[in-house]
């Protein structure tokens, strides 16, 4: 599949389509041309580096958002097996922007949670764009809670612009569920990785993202609000979303330095979407990593270090 380029990468872009285009020749014919390849291929490994290794925030937010960027389910497909499904929060619906369901990895049994974008136009007005609905929220805490009971670790992949501020949301109590989620993960008796894959908006993002370990991809970004949503905020006006951006300061690099996160997950020169196996590969070996650490706790300790962690996040001063 050829990827979609953004403003920023065009002279990547064109450079790959160059090179494939030599490639095709070469295949169809008899000249020898790998000298001028092997000069271009170099070439676009120079210009790769000097586009991605000084993007701006609203660059990688863009990246963020790329549409063929893998997603939970993509994830779910790579590193997992024996993925069953779970359906309903028992109360009005089953939120399709929100995944749930059981699965291995290696042989160690754990619960999935995750939000969901689709692929095409279809499949995201089916997924909502990735932005839940209060019983989205419902539907992640009951099998939370099943997960609990059964002692089984929890995985959560966090990918949503936020969590969908429309009217029949607010009617069924999208502020509730947020915030009911927020206190019972808290004080859920087994292990909690969060892994935010994508975008990392808003209470939309922290409804199942209370945990014991956090991990950003390298490209991704994890924010009290959207940079469009703080643009509209403060200054009146979305095309601002630029300068919110960098005033937010949510990225991977960002939130590492502040403590917020515990991990930077390393993505290739362009985003997850260019090599997608290789990213889900290193979720896999924190995931790892991660389950064997805190398998040492007992619940208690588990409980306690949690409570510790975000005790931590936003340190402050009183002064009379």
């Amino acid at each position: 599949m050829a990827v979609v380029g953004l403003s920023f990468e065009k002279p990547v872009i064109e450079l790959e389509s160059k090179i494939e285009e030599l490639k095709n020749t070469a295949l169809l014919s008899d000249l020898d041309i790998s000298n001028e390849i092997a000069q271009m291929q170099s070439r676009l490994e120079k210009i790769k580096e000097e586009t991605y290794s000084n993007l701006t925030r609203w660059q990688k937010v863009q990246i963020a958002r790329h549409p063929q960027r893998p997603y939970t389910l993509d994830y779910i497909g790579y590193i997992m097996r024996d993925f069953v499904e779970l359906h309903g929060d028992r109360h009005f619906a089953d939120d399709k922007a929100i995944i749930c369901g059981l699965a291995k990895i290696e042989d160690q049994k754990v619960l999935i949670v995750g939000h969901q974008k689709g692929k095409d136009t279809n499949e995201n007005l089916k997924r909502n764009f990735g932005s839940a609905h209060p019983e989205g929220y419902r539907k992640a805490m009951r099998f939370m809670k099943l997960a609990e009971k059964f002692h089984l670790p929890i995985i959560s992949f966090i990918d949503t612009p936020g969590a969908y501020p429309g009217i029949g949301a607010e009617e069924r109590g999208q502020s509730e569920a947020i915030a009911f989620n927020l206190r019972e993960m808290s004080d859920l008796k087994v292990p909690i990785l969060i892994y935010v894959i994508g975008e990392g908006g808003s209470g939309g993002a922290l409804g199942i993202g209370v945990g014991d370990r956090a991990a950003v991809l390298e490209y991704a970004y994890y924010s009290v609000i959207s940079p469009e949503g703080c643009a509209a905020i403060l200054w009146k006006d979305r095309t601002k979303a630029e300068e919110a951006a960098e005033s937010l300061k949510f990225t991977a690099e960002d939130l590492l330095k502040f403590k917020i996160i515990d991990e930077i997950i390393k993505e290739p020169l362009g985003g997850a979407h260019r090599d997608a196996k290789f990213v889900a590969g290193e979720v896999k070996k924190s995931i790892l990593k991660n389950l064997q650490e805190l398998k040492t706790l007992s619940p208690d300790q588990l409980l306690d270090e949690r409570y510790q962690k975000y005790r931590r996040i936003g340190e402050f001063i009183e002064s009379a």
